[in-house]
């Protein structure tokens, strides 16, 4: 990572805390202009975690459905903005929001993100390597705002959802409040 990442840690959604995660933190930086680096640290007992197994990255939709990691970018207006989805099985999704919630479609990506998995007994990272030339909301743009997110699923099946921020209700990783993280872009 670059000297200007920015380190934060995740919060569990209080109504889905994840019993077998004890921690998540991430890291963000844009490394040039149109390349963005996250880095996902997961901590806790792994084998108790529904964790797929890497195959040939691809993009899937659904990815959400499991555990899998997440970052939300937009421009400081917070509209249009887009959504990435990284699983450990090096699959991946990106999708443009025209607003809340609404006109999604799948986005245009120029090249792959880049993933990379590491696992061992207490601890899951995901690193993703977005490139972001050609999405036209984000050329040129000085500043970017992000939420960085998880879903986590342990071996019942039961989803834990992790963020930067919460609102009350259900978890809802699309809310402007959740991105809550700025970063200047080089």
């Amino acid at each position: 990572m670059s000297s200007g990442a920015q380190h934060t840690r995740l919060l569990a959604h209080p109504d889905t805390p994840g019993e077998w995660v004890w921690s998540i933190g991430a890291e963000v930086a844009c490394e040039t202009a149109s390349t963005l680096v996250c880095r996902y640290s997961l901590h806790g007992e792994v084998a108790r975690l529904r964790v797929p197994r890497a195959r040939a990255g691809r993009r899937a939709d659904g990815l959400w459905e499991h555990t899998c990691f997440e970052v939300y970018v937009a421009p400081v207006a917070l509209e249009p903005y887009y959504e990435f989805n990284f699983s450990p099985s090096l699959e991946w999704a990106a999708y443009r929001f025209s607003t809340y919630r609404d006109g999604v479609a799948p986005a245009r990506l120029a090249r792959a993100p880049g993933l990379q998995v590491r696992r061992t007994s207490d601890h899951l990272e995901l690193s993703a390597t977005v490139y972001v030339e050609g999405l036209r909301e984000l050329d040129g743009a000085r500043r970017l705002r992000l939420g960085l997110a998880a879903v986590v699923e342990d071996d019942a099946g039961a989803l834990s959802y992790w963020a930067l921020h919460h609102e009350p209700g259900n978890p809802d990783f699309h809310v402007p409040e959740a991105f809550a993280l700025e970063l200047e872009i080089p």
